[in-house]
């Protein structure tokens, strides 16, 4: 799979990410501290539920998060640009995720402030 961490998401109400400005899209801001590395967001991110990394370059990370019950898998995505972390969630299959991806994006959210990661 290709980097879409700055690529807005589609029409579908499965998607969620810091580059998208539209309601039920948008992420706020993950702003970073200072020294903050991809190897640090790599380890909370890992700390999801059914995330595994799949792949990894540079300042960037692809992490698929497989559902317990229907095994459906959904793409994370996370790149550092400056002090800011990219983040973007969406659902491979289906039209609604019901709220799965802004959920799983804001427990990393919780998972890197309790880590000290976030300003």
């Amino acid at each position: 799979m290709s980097d879409r961490s700055n690529a807005p998401c589609g029409d579908k109400p499965n998607c969620v990410s810091t580059q998208d400005n539209r309601d039920k899209h948008t992420l706020a801001p993950y702003s970073l501290k200072q020294g903050v590395t991809i190897e640090q967001v790599k380890t909370a991110a890992l700390q999801l539920s059914g995330a595994k990394l799949a792949s990894e370059k540079d300042q960037y990370l692809h992490i698929e998060c497989t559902s317990k019950i229907m095994r459906f898998v959904d793409d994370l995505e996370l790149k550092i640009e400056g002090e800011q972390l990219i983040v973007r969630s969406e659902s491979r299959v289906g039209y609604s995720d019901f709220g799965v991806n802004r959920k799983r994006a804001e427990k990393l959210r919780e998972i890197l402030k309790d880590t000290g990661l976030l300003k």
